[in-house]
Formats: C-alpha cells, sequence, structure tokens
C-alpha cells in the first residue's frame, strides 16, 4: 500500500521482504533472540502461547507481548523466565505509528527491559514506559473516553455522527471515538473495559451497557462490517490513521 501510494520504493518493499520468514511451527522459533507475541487479547490464550513458547525458546530468549491492557507480571508468571517478559505494545498500524509502549512486568530484568528498548528504537519508534497497571497509559486514558462515548449514545445525548464530528472538531482528534471504537474493534474495547475495572476496582470503569450489547450481537466494528457503523452501507471515505 505503502508503495502504491509512493512512499517507498519497490527496492525497500523487495528488501523487506526478502527478510521475511513466515512459519506455522513454534518450534521453528527455537534459535531466535526474542519473541514478540501478538495474538488475540485473551490472558488465558497468552499464557498458553507463552507455555509453549518458554520450553522451545533458547534461555536466553525474551517473551514479548503486543497486550494493550493484560498484566505482564501475570503473563511471565506462567514461565521459567519472568525476568525476560516484558510488554511491547506497538499502536496500530505499526509501519506508520511512531510509538511504542514498554510495560516492565514485577520481575522483569533491567536487560531485559533495554534490550526491548534498543529494538524498539532501532525500528525508529518513540519509546515511552509504563508501570504494570491495567490499562498501561494509552488504554487507560483512551478506553474510558471511548466508553463515555457510548453512555452519551445510549443515553441520547447526540447522534453517532455528532458526537464523533464534536470531538474530532473540537478536540482535534483525527477520528471520533466511536470510528476509532469500529476500528480497534468493539470486542477489543470491551475486554479492556473489564480488565479497567476488574484491576482498579471502580465502577466508573463498568462497560456502558450499549458497548456490551452491540458486542453480544456481534457487531464488532470494521473487521465484522458494521459496528456503531455500518460500514456495508456507509459511503467510503478516507480516514486518517488513528491510534490503538
Amino acid at each position: 500500500r505503502l508503495v502504491s501510494k509512493g512512499h517507498l520504493s519497490q527496492a525497500v518493499e523487495a528488501d523487506a521482504a526478502r527478510r521475511l520468514r513466515c512459519t506455522s511451527n513454534l518450534d521453528d522459533l527455537i534459535s531466535v533472540d526474542m519473541v514478540i507475541e501478538a495474538v488475540v487479547e485473551s490472558e488465558d490464550v497468552k499464557k498458553k502461547l507463552f507455555v509453549q513458547l518458554d520450553t522451545i525458546l533458547k534461555g536466553s530468549a525474551i517473551l514479548a507481548s503486543n497486550t494493550s491492557s493484560i498484566s505482564i507480571t501475570r503473563l511471565a508468571s506462567a514461565t521459567s523466565r519472568p525476568s525476560q517478559v516484558i510488554g511491547m505494545h506497538f499502536m496500530n498500524p505499526p509501519p506508520i505509528m511512531k510509538l511504542v509502549e514498554i510495560i516492565k512486568g514485577a520481575d522483569t530484568s533491567d536487560d531485559t527491559y533495554n534490550a526491548t528498548r534498543c529494538l524498539a528504537e532501532r525500528m525508529g519508534k518513540t519509546v515511552i514506559c509504563s508501570n504494570d497497571y491495567p490499562g498501561f497509559i494509552v488504554n487507560r486514558i483512551l478506553m474510558p473516553m471511548i466508553n463515555e462515548a457510548f453512555h452519551a449514545l445510549h443515553t441520547g445525548v447526540a447522534t453517532k455522527e455528532d458526537i464523533d464530528t464534536g470531538m474530532k472538531l473540537g478536540t482535534n482528534h483525527p477520528m471520533g471515538p466511536l470510528e476509532l471504537a469500529d476500528l480497534i474493534g468493539l470486542d477489543v474495547c470491551l475486554s479492556i473495559m473489564k480488565v479497567l475495572q476488574a484491576g482498579l476496582g471502580d465502577s466508573k470503569y463498568a462497560p456502558c451497557p450499549l458497548l456490551v450489547q452491540y458486542v453480544d450481537a456481534g457487531r464488532l466494528g470494521r473487521k465484522r462490517g458494521v459496528g456503531v457503523y455500518d460500514y456495508n452501507t456507509r459511503p467510503k471515505e478516507k480516514k486518517p490513521l488513528a491510534q490503538l
């Protein structure tokens, strides 16, 4: 896509593709120095993967998770190398967004943090570091805003279009919160709100009933073609890239 828009040359694309190697066999990762996990946002699924990887990877390898909300300390507890487990939360889409949020678990070593930060900076990213609290930095702030936008829609404060336009033009956000929720995935938003509510124990993080209802109905956002908006009938328009 970047090549078609003239942002990358064919030579750069070819070089990048040449350095990629795909596999569906975890045993092929036996010699790698670092694994960055990016599976579904489920603690149980991530832990199961980390248990498998822990037995396959060499002793010095680092296990990083691209989780946007789940405790790194708890993920690390599923392994025999908690000092080598860290959070490395890329913003979406990673090739465009400059930010990487690094999260140290309770036992993450300085060597693991320094190696992870160095890797992110080699990728040209700006690094911020968060302690291991639910939602970390970005989603601790972003998700309650999205949830509040659902409350505004649910209680009839305004239409979805006016809520999004208000935040875009009133606060200079590139996307409205409801549009952004559709891009992220309403199921992911709901999952993060549940993590915030359980981890912080405050009722203000309770997911909006409308968000829960949409997820129950399978209205998960752009990936399903319908969320807050119906993308099967909505006129196609160029959208700015937004942050997860």
